[in-house]
């Protein structure tokens, strides 16, 4: 199982950090000891001043496939989540400005939390998900599935022409905007529609 993110993918979120609205998505991976489960509290790691939440729609890859085609790529998916993509933006800043990779910032340990699945045949539109974090009761994050810049069809497609996709890979699909730093005590909270999928505490 390999965890695959996409960056940017949300043009408020690219500017809100100074980036460019990407053209094509930008990939990056965690290893699978960034998963975190069954809403486990998140220890803050001593090596970062500044990790910042970002609240994603997770996709569930049901199918191994290589070269997916655009038009096929909805039937490589059954199941959606959320996620959270903790991010060390004071190492992620000085990585950039090396132009250094992000996997320190990204991929360490328990920054991927993540809720139960749901099938997405639940859901009217794919494509109009409601989605929100609040943290401390305060809404931090809102987005919607509309506002993507690439779909997850075309975010299937893409990754699989460079990567073969596996039965049980996971994709987070990009943050909406409203990223923050979290702090010790926090406690964070997903919606996915009117749906509590997270629940977990920063300790």
């Amino acid at each position: 199982m390999k965890i695959i993110a996409i960056g940017r993918n949300y043009a408020e979120h690219a500017k809100e950090l100074n980036n460019p609205v990407p053209t094509i998505p930008v990939i990056f991976m965690k290893p699978d000891t960034a998963l975190l489960k069954d809403n486990k509290p998140f220890y803050h790691p001593d090596f970062s001043e500044d990790v910042h939440h970002e609240i994603e729609v997770v996709l569930k890859i049901s199918k191994e496939g290589k070269h997916i085609d655009e038009k096929f790529a909805a039937g490589y998916y059954d199941e959606v989540a959320l996620g959270v993509d903790f991010t060390a933006r004071d190492i992620q800043s000085r990585h950039k400005e090396k132009g250094l990779p992000w996997e320190l910032a990204k991929a360490f340990d328990n920054s991927a939390p993540i809720s139960n699945f749901l099938p997405k045949a639940q859901f009217k539109n794919i494509y109009d998900l409601n989605f929100h974090l609040d943290v401390n009761g305060e809404s931090r994050q809102i987005g919607n599935t509309k506002n993507l810049l690439f779909s997850f069809e075309y975010i299937i497609a893409f990754v699989s022409r460079y990567i073969t996709l596996k039965k049980g890979d996971l994709i987070f699909t990009g943050t909406p905007q409203g990223v923050a730093k979290v702090n010790v005590g926090d406690r964070l909270e997903g919606y996915l529609e009117d749906q509590k999928l997270l629940d977990f505490y920063i300790k």
